[in-house]
């Protein structure tokens, strides 16, 4: 073999150590997707997609570092990690611009969003926690993971953003169900929460978040107001029928019907573009990352590792499936962003981040899959 050929060889084979191949094609296709639609939705501009553009590559990078470091150095980290990230959510209560919840910060360069970094300390601190107890979880462990996981959750419900703190709770919750905690904890507590429903409506949820939830109940009593968002995705995604209208072809996106068609809405400018072959293909992509994570988890070599793959992957399933119930009109609109495919810095560069310490756990694991 030509030596610098040889060289490019080691080089390239040492880079991909770490890096699970076919977890890496399926986020390669989900980002190259979701930059394809994102240039069609935005009208081509350039300038947007290289944004995104260049947050995948930061994520990719900080991926690979991730995937470089052993889960016991990543174990001893988690508790910095999670203090690290509970400071911005106290600095963006006042320091914080937005609406309807999901404040961020104006870095100058970007747009930082501190509740999206929860998404990934909390797993962590969970299952460090986990980790030096004993399991199946008992009352004394289950209330302490719970204060743990309260402190961000009632600090992102401050702002008020109840979608992020809702999908931050399920991963809270996957954290515990893989730990082994009793079904009967999970049957209390949506018994609980179904009875505590009707004072939240009068006390806690604020008069937009009233009007997504009746717009859900009856999306045609508002078609003009309140229910425009979920109307039009709906044509969008009934329009685009089995192979869709082609790229660049969206009426509901480049007629401006479709609101939020570059963020929330974006997955419905997918299936409007490409119809029910590139949704299909699109949720593949979801399920090789979801199972891949899940698979992982399984062959991990201790506790730590095995939570946190498994909660990361189980709460990449509740993003995806969220998102899509919303512009299909499933559930209520809550404002939460398609994975990797809705343009958004932060969200982008913490998945990838998070995909990171997935393959950190399959590069440090004594089997391979």
């Amino acid at each position: 073999m030509n030596p610098l050929l040889r060289v490019i060889s080691n080089w390239v084979a040492r880079l991909l150590r770490t890096i699970d191949l076919p977890l890496l094609g399926a986020l390669l296709l989900l980002m190259a997707s979701g930059l394809l639609t994102l240039y069609s939705a935005s009208n081509g501009s350039l300038r947007m997609v290289m944004g995104q553009g260049s947050r995948f590559v930061i994520g990719l990078g900080l991926m690979w570092l991730l995937s470089r470091v052993a889960p016991p150095r990543l174990r001893a980290a988690s508790p910095y990690v999670y203090l690290a990230t509970i400071v911005p959510l106290l600095a963006v209560l006042v320091l914080g611009r937005g609406h309807h919840g999901n404040l961020w910060i104006n870095l100058g360069v970007f747009y930082f969003q501190p509740s999206e970094l929860i998404k990934l300390s909390l797993p962590m601190m969970l299952a460090w926690y986990l980790h030096n107890s004993v399991l199946p979880p008992n009352l004394r462990t289950i209330a302490i993971s719970g204060a743990i996981a309260a402190v961000p959750i009632l600090l992102i419900l401050k702002q008020p953003d109840f979608g992020t703190s809702m999908l931050i709770t399920c991963g809270a919750v996957f954290t515990m169900f893989l730990a082994g905690l009793s079904w009967w904890w999970f049957i209390g507590a949506f018994t609980s929460v179904a009875v505590a429903a009707p004072a939240a409506w009068f006390w806690f949820l604020k008069p937009y978040q009233k009007d997504r939830i009746m717009i859900f109940i009856n999306p045609d009593s508002d078609k003009l107001g309140a229910g425009w968002n979920i109307t039009q995705s709906k044509i969008a995604i009934g329009s685009g029928g089995w192979f869709g209208q082609g790229w660049m072809h969206g009426t509901q996106s480049h007629l401006n019907y479709l609101p939020e068609h570059t963020t929330d809405f974006l997955f419905s400018v997918l299936g409007e573009e490409f119809g029910w072959v590139g949704v299909t293909l699109m949720f593949a992509a979801y399920l090789v990352v979801i199972g891949r994570c899940l698979w992982i988890a399984m062959e991990a070599r201790d506790s730590y590792s095995r939570l946190l793959a498994g909660t990361l992957g189980l709460a990449l399933f509740v993003y995806v499936m969220v998102n899509g119930g919303m512009i299909s009109g499933m559930l209520p609109v809550v404002g939460v962003p398609m994975p990797l495919l809705s343009y958004g810095g932060t969200s982008a560069v913490v998945l990838l981040a998070g995909m990171g310490l997935v393959m950190s756990v399959r590069a440090h694991s004594p089997r391979r899959t």
